[in-house]
């Protein structure tokens, strides 16, 4: 059976999600635990979305395959749910900074990763002495002068759709850096605090923050909201964008589509995105202004 698992993690303590040698991790942290409590010899768990060192995460989803059985022969003699026994058992086992808020079985043609439509990401700004709270430390960037959000969402706006985001993702050899932008609007919590909602198909390495570096430059003054739409024109890593640090970035949210959905939205996230062909969406574009020509003179 595939189970899925909603889960929240402080990622100061670790070296991002996925397992490395050596490092301690979200994912390796959470298979052991798994392994523990499911009293297996190896677990093997798929995230949602890949979060770097340090950054957070409150609404972060995995999945994990079990073979038949396992899964009630872990809940024992307990007359609850076994998902939800399984639960209770883990986060007695996990340590204080990740904390499973959910299982269940999954439904068919679900895959926490290829089934999502989009990732939701927070980013947190403390722009003012006043601001500046030792107890959110953790989680919000202590920023030295006041932004002005409406320069920054002038910024932002040019970067909403479908792009190649080259510009704020750190390559990697074979991979696309075409995606689609959904969401990117800043606005003041009820503390004062600016706050950053980020939401896409999904996220290439080191996005969302390289994204927050810019707009930080216009926010303060540094750099003109157009400057944003130059940097995505250029299609390659501007070294006067600054990546924002990690501990102010948390991944809030995954969405999905029905059920019903899940396994078709797996088959397409699976394709490589690729930016429409200009000639041919011009092509289309044109016969589309002809036709509707065509029909206001009849």
């Amino acid at each position: 059976m595939r189970l899925r698992i909603d889960l929240a993690y402080d990622g100061r303590g670790f070296r991002g999600w996925a397992s490395q040698p050596g490092l301690r991790t979200v994912q390796a942290t959470l298979e052991e635990s798994l392994a523990t409590v499911l009293r297996l010899d190896g677990v093997a768990v798929t995230c949602a979305g890949r979060t770097d060192t340090g950054v957070h995460a409150r609404g972060q989803v995995a999945h994990v395959d079990l073979p038949e059985g396992v899964l009630e022969a872990a809940a024992g003699r307990v007359a609850d749910d076994p998902a939800e026994a399984l639960l209770r058992r883990l986060n007695g086992v996990l340590p204080e900074d990740v904390r499973a808020h959910g299982a269940r079985a999954a439904a068919p043609g679900f895959d926490a990763r290829f089934s999502a439509v989009w990732r939701r990401y927070a980013y947190r700004v403390a722009d003012a002495p006043a601001l500046v709270d030792p107890l959110t430390r953790g989680h919000v960037l202590a920023w030295p002068r006041p932004l002005d959000l409406d320069r920054v969402n002038e910024a932002a706006a040019a970067l909403v759709g479908l792009h190649d985001f080259a510009a704020f993702c750190k390559r990697r050899e074979g991979a696309t850096t075409v995606r689609t932008l959904l969401d990117l609007r800043w606005e003041r919590d009820a503390a004062g605090v600016a706050v950053a909602t980020v939401r896409a198909d999904a996220f290439c390495h080191s996005m969302v923050r390289a994204l927050v570096g810019c707009l930080l430059a216009v926010g303060e003054g540094r750099r003109e909201p157009g400057w944003a739409a130059d940097v995505l024109a250029g299609r390659q890593r501007d070294p006067a964008v600054a990546v924002a640090h990690a501990h102010g970035l948390t991944l809030e949210e995954v969405g999905y589509p029905p059920d019903a959905e899940l396994a078709a939205q797996a088959t397409t996230a699976r394709r490589r995105r690729e930016l429409p062909d200009p000639v041919v969406t011009g092509a289309v574009t044109a016969q589309a202004r002809s036709e509707a020509q065509s029909e206001e003179q009849a």
